[in-house]
């Protein structure tokens, strides 16, 4: 099955090496439930970055920007971003971008 996920976003933390462990609980259990209540929400991915440390990636792929737009006006989205903010250091800014090669089919 092919999925028309073209609009592509990475968020990246530097979370509390303190709050690693709890942080990524977290994130993954966000991010399944992004996949699963946003129709527009294809691909979401938390990766512990090796080069980074303490350092962490959400991949995201959505339909389209306003699929995208969406998920920043979820309830899920505020709840996670308030239960966030005192295990992470800092937020680097969103980078967004479109898929340069179609999807790969299932």
């Amino acid at each position: 099955m092919q999925n028309k996920a073209s609009h592509i976003v990475m968020a990246e933390f530097e979370v509390r090496p303190e709050c690693f462990a709890e942080f990524i609980a977290l994130a993954r259990r966000f991010s399944v439930e992004c996949v699963e209540s946003e129709p527009g929400c294809w691909q979401f991915d938390v990766v512990e970055l090796a080069t980074t440390p303490n350092g962490v990636l959400f991949y995201e792929a959505y339909d389209d920007v306003e699929a995208f737009q969406a998920h920043c006006r979820a309830p899920h989205l505020a709840a996670f971003k308030s239960a966030f903010k005192d295990l992470v250091v800092g937020e680097k800014p969103l980078r967004q971008g479109s898929r340069a090669s179609a999807p790969i089919a299932d």
